[in-house]
């Protein structure tokens, strides 16, 4: 009979997730992975085989815990677009300020790979390539309901400003990782809100 699992792998996944979100996959070592999991090496090989097993996971956690937040927020037909917006973008300067380490905000688990892997690991970079299209998708649909609604007066079409949106919250992520306070994100944040309701 196999013998039970002593630990959450869940738990396990999440603590994971962080160290990675904080440091980066390559400056993770197997030694920082044990300390945040409370797992020994042995445990932690023959649970998640490698440590970048253990990576696509945690990515995978991230996508999936994050990016469906936030979809959630831009699907909600019970506000109008430019609200769910507005929402979002508070959610993202929210976060900036609750997950941080050693003082310092840690940015964007993917807005982070992509700077490190995209491009050098294939399945990587199929998951950041895919969290991307879901994420262009649900700004697209927003925008495009803000328009019909006259909620979003821009002239640019729909995709534009998706991908005009994506890069403003990857570099808001950015620019809390380089020192930004809460008000100068929020002044990036109500900058692009601007540009849509114009």
């Amino acid at each position: 009979m196999a013998r039970p699992r002593e630990f959450d792998e869940e738990r396990a996944l999440e603590a994971a997730m962080r160290t990675f979100w904080a440091k980066g996959y390559e400056n993770t070592s197997t030694q920082d992975l044990c300390e945040a999991t409370g797992l020994g090496r042995s445990s932690i090989y023959n649970t998640f085989t490698s440590k970048r097993d253990l990576f696509l996971r945690s990515l995978g956690h991230y996508v999936d815990t994050m990016t469906g937040t936030q979809v959630a927020v831009l699907e909600d037909e019970g506000s109008p677009p430019l609200d769910r917006l507005r929402t979002l973008l508070a959610l993202i300067v929210d976060g900036e300020f609750e997950n941080r380490s050693d003082g310092r905000a840690i940015g964007c688990l993917t807005v982070n790979t992509t700077v490190e892997l995209f491009g050098r690991d294939p399945d990587v970079t199929r998951l950041l390539e895919r969290d991307l299209a879901r994420r262009l998708a649900a700004f697209r649909a927003v925008i495009s309901a803000g328009q019909r609604e006259g909620d979003i007066t821009s002239g640019r079409d729909a995709d534009a400003l998706a991908r005009f949106l994506n890069a403003v919250i990857g570099g808001m992520r950015v620019s809390a990782q380089g020192g930004a306070d809460r008000a100068a994100l929020e002044s990036i944040a109500a900058a692009a809100l601007d540009a849509l309701a114009r």
